[in-house]
């Protein structure tokens, strides 16, 4: 096999992702913290949201936005809408 492929370091080095997060400062970044943590848990990539906004999956503290996300998720056109998001949505509030 070529060394390209050959993981030699053994280490557990993984790209971080950049969310665009506001500063924590900033009286939107509850709101940008949610819509991260749902659109990585849509996607698979949960741990580094969960590590990058400061907030666990399910914070009580975030329920009425996910509530808002969800309700303009449900207000999009049914080809547009994006089910895998909803389901998380519906998954954080049933906590």
């Amino acid at each position: 096999m070529s060394r390209a492929f050959v993981k030699e370091d053994g280490g557990d080095f993984e790209p971080t992702r950049a969310f665009g997060l506001p500063p924590v400062e900033d009286p939107s970044y509850d709101a940008a913290a949610t819509l991260v943590l749902l659109e990585a848990a849509r996607d698979g990539h949960l741990d580094e949201a969960e590590r990058a906004t400061g907030y666990r999956w399910g914070d009580a503290h975030l329920r009425s936005h996910v509530e808002a996300l969800l309700e303009k998720e449900l207000a999009r056109d049914g080809d547009l809408r994006d089910r895998r998001f909803v389901l998380m949505a519906r998954r954080w509030l049933r906590g």
